[in-house]
């Protein structure tokens, strides 16, 4: 089971106990993350396309701890002019691990008759579609008209 989800603007293909480096995210390390923007689900072979997200989806991730990524060096030069100019920055990462992928879930309420109490259980269903390409119409062409040539003499 493999979902690819957005994450901070950038889009990853994530499984579960997987681990991945995203830009810097809110929370403190050892909190957990719910990610909804899920654009795509697959379950065994089921493949649930997101219109443009899959409605109910969700991952669930841990913070595992928040680095600075290696130096990527900016060098710019104009040759024959002088010009030299050398910057360099350190990205701001945020390791997290996938702990679940979890599909479209429906909230019921039940009641217990001892204590009136309300509790919600979830429960998974997959949400399929399937996704053909509309057929194209063939368009017949129009005869272009001839133009009238004028003739020398």
């Amino acid at each position: 089971m493999y979902a690819i989800v957005e994450i901070a603007g950038q889009q990853f293909k994530v499984e579960k106990d997987q681990k991945v480096f995203v830009n810097r995210l809110d929370g403190k390390e050892g909190s957990k993350v719910t990610f909804d923007n899920i654009l795509l689900l697959e379950n065994s072979g089921k493949i649930a396309l997101g219109d443009p997200l899959v409605k109910g989806a969700s991952v669930e991730a841990k913070i595992l701890k928040h680095l600075k990524d290696d130096k990527v060096i900016v060098f710019k030069k104009k040759r024959r002019k002088g010009y030299k100019v050398k910057n360099g920055h350190r990205q701001f990462l945020t390791e997290i691990m996938i702990e679940s992928i979890l599909e479209k879930e429906k909230k019921t309420q039940t009641k217990v008759e001892d204590n009136t109490e309300i509790s919600t259980t979830k429960t998974k269903a997959v949400d399929s579609k399937v996704v053909k390409a509309p057929a194209k119409k063939a368009v017949a062409k129009k005869p272009v008209a001839k133009k009238a040539v004028a003739k020398k003499s």
